[in-house]
Parts: structure tokens; sequence; C-alpha cells
């Protein structure tokens, strides 16, 4: 099986860092990785840092969003499958293998997440909160609120061929739409592994966090698109603690030490 991985990135080099010295710990290594540089800082020294890694980097010209760039690297892909990342997040040791063994039997696979909040020294993430992100993920629940988490998960190219590529138009919604589109027909699995640390803040530029007026208009594309009524708006955060996602809180396996990520870019 040929994996790709592909990441956007945009002006996130520390992080970044941390992205490939997890992928260059894993026990199966991918057959590809593509940076997808959002016409931010250059990451050809990155790619020096990590020589055995097979790292390809595309440019962008000018600012296209991260849509528009996820879309640039995966149709570049040539790998069997591919699997996603975004530049600030990373894998815990062992979760390229684990999900290579669980897409033998589906079309897609996603793994559940811890969601930590980080604070920067020197060059360096440091782990300042933490918490489980694990829910079920049953067809029509995920109509309601999707739990899926992009970052290291799985799917075959062919999915691209079948489905399309991702939808810019409905922009912050990008991922929920694929995962819809996807499981609508075909094999979707999650799996019960917290094996993805998945970089949360309330502030700056988290997609997840903005509650803006232009999140509201791509919410209601995204819902006149799937037929899926009206959508809540809360903040993610406070989404969690409602009752309905209090019930989609599934058990899973703990897997992170806690430990920071030291990158080849804080040993220089």
């Amino acid at each position: 099986m040929k994996i790709s991985i592909v990441i956007v990135t945009y002006n996130r080099i520390p992080a970044l860092c941390e992205l490939l010295e997890s992928i260059s710990r894993q026990t199966l290594k991918p057959y590809e990785i593509i940076i997808v540089n959002d016409a931010g800082e250059s990451v050809v020294p990155v790619k020096a840092l990590y020589p055995e890694l097979p790292i390809a980097v595309i440019n962008l010209e000018k600012n296209s969003g991260h849509v528009a760039a996820r879309n640039a690297g995966v149709k570049e892909a040539s790998g069997d499958c591919i699997m996603l990342c975004d530049d600030d997040d990373f894998f815990t040791p062992g979760h390229i293998e684990k999900m290579a063994k669980e897409i033998e039997t589906a079309d897609f696979v996603h793994s559940d997440a811890e969601i930590v909040s980080f604070e920067e020294k020197n060059g360096t993430r440091y782990p300042v909160s933490r918490k489980l992100f694990a829910y079920t993920a049953d067809y029509e629940d995920m109509r309601v609120f999707s739990t899926y988490v992009p970052s290291g998960s799985m799917y075959r190219r062919f999915l691209h061929d079948e489905i399309g590529y991702f939808d810019a138009d409905v922009h912050n919604y990008w991922d929920w739409d694929f995962y819809l589109r996807a499981a609508k027909d075909y094999r979707v699995k999650r799996v019960p592994c917290a094996s993805v640390i998945y970089a949360f803040s309330d502030v700056g530029d988290n997609q997840s966090a903005d509650l803006g007026a232009k999140r509201k208009q791509y919410l209601d594309r995204l819902s006149e698109k799937h037929g899926l009524g009206e959508l809540p708006t809360k903040n993610f955060a406070v989404l969690l603690e409602e009752p309905e996602m209090k019930r989609r809180e599934a058990k899973s396996e703990m897997v992170w030490d806690g430990e920071p990520v030291y990158s080849r870019l804080h040993r220089s």
C-alpha cells in the first residue's frame, strides 16, 4: 500500500517541523509527503532537516486558502491512499500503521484525537491542557454535528474520482461535507484510538473557534447542500457540553505520553 500524506502549511514552521518529526518516528513510513505551501515563508529549510522523508513541496504563488491548497495537494498525490494532516497537528507513534491496518476493510478511516492547547517556548510547543475527543460516528448523528477530525484520517484515492474534491464553497466545513459525501455510499470507519494530537485554541486563526457571520454563511451552504435543516452555531466547546453530545461520548484508547515533540529545528 502506498500512502500519500498531504499537508497544507502557511507560516507555521516550528509546528510543521514537529509534525514531520512525528512522521519520521512512525513504524510505517509514507510513500510520499506532499507539503502545499500556501504562499507562506519558504519550507525548503524544513525539507532539508528531514532528508530521509519523501517530501515534495508545492509552492502556490498566491494565498489560495486552505481548501484550494488541499485540493492542489491531493491532485498531485500518487499513492493508493491519502492521509490528511493540518500543519499544527501531529501523530503519535504507530498511527500510520494502525490506520493502514484499519483501511483494509474500509474505504475511509478516521481516528479519535486529543484536543490540546499549547504554549510555545523557544520554538517548541508544550501542552497546557488536553482533552479526549472521542464520539460515536453514526451517520445520522454526523448529519447533526460532525466529530470527524481530518488530521490523520486516511481514505482511498479513488474517492476523489467518485465524489470529487473538497468544496471551497463551504470553506470551514469542507471536512464535514467530504465526510457526508463519502459516508453516504462508501465504507467509513471510526478507529477508537486517540492517536492524533489536534492543536486547538479559541484565540487566533483557529477555524473551529471563529463564530463570525461568514462562518454562518458557509454553514447554511452546507445545510442546503445536504438537507441538514437548521444547524447549531454555538461555540465548539459549548456544543460539546450539551446533553446530545454527552450521549455520543465514546471510549477510546489514549496513547500519547504527553511529552512535547522536539523537532530537528529545535535541536538545531
